[in-house]
């Protein structure tokens, strides 16, 4: 009997023992994870605090409305991006696809205002018309992707190229520009402010906080995360993947549709050379804000972060000689090359 009681004290020792140190495992790993979710803040932080001491101009409030302002349009795009990669999908034709809705909506409301007469009716029916235009391009990627078996990073390129020379086309080769009664209209969408904050910014907020509700407080939100984790096991548990990518993608148009319908009032016109390079800035900023390239995890938080990151970065480089503002894209491209390095250390 002695010997079976030492036994029984040895057991409960051990499991006391890995029970401890499990949930010491636990505390650190959710403190590895907090602290890797503060990394693009305190990235953005120093930016900052290096920006100020390079050039005073980069701490007044016009310069932080200008940057938030430009911010929008690749934060709106990132934030449907964000679902996307999650789910392990990417998209490489969002620049391409927003001048192609760009120029889509001029004509359209070109168009249209002859036979409608009112410009305010016409400028809204524009706008509804981009969003609806990015929905179906949105649900053309997501059928091509699941119902025809394409990877995602073909059918995108192949979009990419489709997209931009069709603008082209329309525009034989120069540019398509909106009528001047329709742009008057038009223009207090991009250039209005609502309680001294520009409009644009204020579309960008209200973004992001659906997509952070979506993503973290609906069943939807989770299926993305579960697909992007282990696509094989989210359909063992019952999970509509192929529904879930299709609304993902659809979601990721029309963020796309509505980063249009803010851009065209900034300059009435579209142009081939419209959104070159926002699929890269869009892609980084997701990347940069702490969603993992493969898929599985992130959040719209750090998408919103490293937007602005990215911004200040370029803002940085504009307002100072460090390096060329023609290296811009090139600074984002190793951006994105070494976060990527750093998440592939981590796994």
């Amino acid at each position: 009997m002695p010997p079976a009681h030492t036994d029984t004290s040895t057991a409960a020792v051990t499991a006391a023992v890995d029970t401890s140190a499990t949930a010491r495992l636990a505390t650190g790993l959710r403190r590895g994870l907090k602290l890797h979710g503060m990394g693009p803040v305190l990235g953005l932080v120093l930016l900052c605090i290096a920006g100020t001491l390079l050039n005073s101009d980069f701490a007044s409030v016009d310069n932080a409305m200008n940057l938030l302002t430009r911010t929008a349009f690749i934060g709106i795009i990132a934030v449907g991006m964000c679902f996307v990669i999650i789910s392990g999908g990417i998209d490489l034709s969002v620049g391409s696809m927003a001048a192609l809705i760009a120029g889509s909506v001029i004509l359209f409301m070109n168009a249209m205002a002859p036979a409608v007469g009112s410009p305010v009716l016409v400028v809204a029916l524009g706008m509804g018309f981009a969003v609806l235009l990015g929905a179906v391009f949105g649900l053309a990627h997501g059928l091509l992707i699941t119902k025809g078996r394409i990877e995602p990073f073909i059918v995108t390129l192949g979009t990419l190229g489709i997209f931009r020379a069709y603008l082209t086309y329309f525009a034989n080769g120069g540019a398509i520009t909106l009528d001047n009664a329709l742009s008057d209209v038009y223009s207090p969408v991009y250039y209005a402010s609502l309680l001294g904050v520009p409009i644009p910014v204020w579309v960008f907020a209200v973004v992001a906080l659906l997509g952070a509700l979506i993503l973290n407080r609906t069943a939807y939100g989770r299926y993305v995360q579960a697909i992007g984790s282990n696509e094989q096991v989210a359909r063992y548990a019952a999970v509509d993947v192929d529904r879930i990518k299709v609304i993902t993608y659809v979601l990721l148009g029309v963020c796309v549709g509505i980063a249009t319908l803010l851009y065209v009032p900034r300059l009435g016109s579209a142009s081939p050379t419209t959104g070159l390079l926002w699929e890269l800035e869009a892609i980084a900023a997701v990347i940069v804000g702490g969603t993992a390239l493969k898929g599985g995890a992130g959040s719209i938080t750090g998408t919103v972060v490293g937007a602005v990151l990215l911004s200040v970065i370029s803002n940085i480089l504009n307002l100072t000689s460090i390096i060329s503002v023609y290296l811009n894209a090139a600074v984002q491209g190793f951006v994105i090359i070494a976060v990527a390095f750093m998440q592939r250390a981590r796994r």
